[in-house]
């Protein structure tokens, strides 16, 4: 037997679009983020799934509430999900950012997995609290299945340390659009196997291609290929 695990972020906010540092700030769900759960939730409805568990945040609990509908569940809050704070970037722009803590961005974008800015997380802050969850709801549910929800750089570090990738380098290589689908097998509470990423196919007839992110690695122009001419 396998335990499943669905990982899934919230739907859009009224924020989403924005490029905006806020993670800890505590939004509801837009008119087309619950449009996006709902689609979610008709996927998922004759699933088997046996507990539903989300960060506390409103934008993550109405995303599982939507969801946990067709499966009589009531989802379960843990803290440990929640998004990671930016601290006193929080509401700015990365471009305000940029200009009024130049130094703190600088070892940010160089490190974000051990830096963080003041009063916020670095994501070794955030798996020390995400990773318990998801051992707990593995250990306790094991050979059923799981859904999650969660956020964007909560579930980018989550499968980046389950798989064993570079977790430096979350915010340059993974991505997660608003109400995706992630599911990961385990065969016991160490290793995993990724058996779907970042899948919106509920909602979208195409990949979701990023825009703006909050990565500078992902805005550099690419150079110019080397032809030999």
């Amino acid at each position: 037997m396998t335990t499943r695990l669905y990982l899934v972020r919230h739907g859009a906010t009224p924020l989403t679009t924005e490029d905006k540092f806020s993670g800890a700030e505590n939004v509801f769900l837009s008119d087309e983020g619950r449009e996006q759960a709902e689609h979610l939730s008709q996927r998922l409805a004759d699933d088997d799934i046996h507990a539903i568990y989300t960060s506390p945040l409103d934008r993550t609990k109405e995303t599982a509430e939507i969801i946990a509908r067709p499966h009589n569940l009531t989802p379960i809050l843990k803290d440990g999900l929640r998004e990671i704070s930016h601290g006193h970037w929080e509401g700015l722009t990365r471009k305000e950012v940029e200009e009024r803590h130049a130094d703190e961005y600088t070892a940010w974008e160089s490190d974000p997995f051990t830096f963080a800015p003041e009063e916020g997380e670095s994501g070794i802050s955030v798996l020390a609290r995400a990773l318990p969850v998801i051992r707990e709801v593995v250990v306790k549910h094991k050979d059923g299945n799981i859904l999650v929800v969660s956020h964007k750089a909560t579930l980018r570090l989550i499968i980046s340390s389950l798989l064993g990738f570079d977790v430096r380098g979350y915010r340059d290589r993974l991505d997660q659009a608003p109400a995706s689908l992630n599911i990961l097998d385990f065969k016991d509470t160490v290793r995993a196997r990724l058996m779907l990423f970042n899948d919106i196919s509920h909602y979208a007839d195409h990949p979701h291609r990023p825009n703006r992110h909050l990565s500078r690695w992902w805005d550099l122009p690419v150079p110019p290929s080397d032809t030999g001419k």
